[in-house]
């Protein structure tokens, strides 16, 4: 078990978004010991990362909480969180292209530059 500070220190989340996460359902609520201090399980870090992972490739809040309400409810919602992911990854996916697409007009970009100051610095060694 971990307090929320150790929590916090391994996710990178501050102890107070830890504590929002938990208010509004983007993560399960975590067992509390008698004087009321949070304590986490590896299960639960892993479930505060997995929710790290869906925000962090650009899914919407609101779909993140219904993953976890569908996960609350148990083996019958496999299903409809296997559609959720699909439907994320199909999203994830067009985006790499896009940025695919980017870095690559970025990369010629960058080899007109190189090629032009090339150019400039042989063009200044023969007119001296």
């Amino acid at each position: 078990m971990m307090s929320i500070g150790q929590v916090s220190e391994q996710t990178g989340l501050s102890i107070h978004t830890l504590r929002y996460y938990e208010q509004i359902g983007l993560v399960t609520p975590v067992t509390r010991r008698e004087n009321g201090h949070r304590t986490y399980s590896q299960e639960d870090v892993e479930q505060i990362n997995f929710v790290l992972c869906l925000k962090k490739g650009g899914m919407p809040i609101t779909d993140i909480k219904r993953y976890i309400e569908l996960m609350q409810q148990g083996d019958d919602t496999v299903a409809d969180r296997l559609n959720i992911l699909r439907a994320h990854e199909a999203v994830v996916e067009q985006q790499m292209q896009e940025l695919g697409k980017h870095l690559s007009f970025i990369r010629w970009k960058i080899d007109y530059y190189c090629e032009y100051h090339r150019n400039q610095l042989e063009q200044a060694s023969t007119e001296t």
